[in-house]
């Protein structure tokens, strides 16, 4: 399939995603298994330093600096020694990558800034103050937030899930279904953890995948006009 067509077969199953968690309430049946209401917590303590270092902290510091990284490569004359060492690397499929680590999380706080979604462990129905709206609903008159809620979409594992980009820089089909399959089992752990916390809902996880893998696509559309990075 060539980008074009995987481009837009993604926009329309991005779509179909959103509608599906907008007129179900699968988000609540699934954050259910991970909220005890006996005891009124989540499977993961928020607080807990240990996971929070292992999903959180840590990873969000090795993907930036590997960005950093890729972007310092990018920018190395050809001759530099350096730059010598990835002869395979073009300079604008690191741009893709790089690219990618920068706009996708970019793009999913400036949504998390508009959509005004809260949060599972804000809402009432798990301790929360908020009511529970869903991206298309509006707030009851009687019953409006003082402040706006920003959790949606997933902003911690878009930084994962934009890792999926590095497909760019693969020679084979393999490499480049490893890089993609990759950036998604790091994007779902990262937020696997915020689920488990009480910090996103499964949609928001799974639509922050698809913006970030359109994003990948788009860039490679523009930048390198590729075909499929997965073929």
């Amino acid at each position: 399939m060539k980008t074009n067509r995987m481009l837009a077969a993604s926009i329309a199953l991005l779509a179909a995603v959103f509608v599906f968690f907008e007129i179900s309430e699968a988000d609540l049946h699934v954050q259910d298994l991970f909220y005890n209401f006996t005891t009124h917590s989540w499977m993961v303590d928020a607080k807990d330093p240990l996971p929070r270092a292992l999903f959180y902290t840590w990873p969000k510091v090795l993907i930036w600096t590997g960005g950093v990284a890729l972007l310092a490569l990018a920018l190395m004359p050809l001759d530099c020694k350096i730059r010598r060492m990835f002869p395979a690397w073009k300079r604008n499929e690191i741009l893709v990558v790089v690219s990618t680590l920068a706009l996708a999380p970019t793009s999913v706080a400036t949504l998390k800034a508009t959509t005004n979604v809260f949060t599972p462990s804000e809402i009432r129905r798990y301790g929360g103050p908020a009511p529970y709206v869903k991206v298309c609903e509006s707030y009851p008159a009687n019953d409006h937030p003082a402040r706006r809620g920003r959790g949606f979409p997933a902003g911690h594992a878009s930084g994962g899930f934009a890792l999926m980009a590095l497909a760019a820089l693969a020679n084979t089909r393999r490499a480049r279904i490893f890089c993609i399959a990759g950036g998604l089992a790091i994007g779902s752990v990262l937020g696997a953890y915020q689920m488990l916390k009480g910090a996103h809902y499964l949609s928001h996880t799974i639509i922050t995948a698809l913006i970030c893998w359109i994003i990948f696509l788009a860039l490679q559309k523009f930048l390198i006009r590729g075909d499929n990075p997965a073929g």
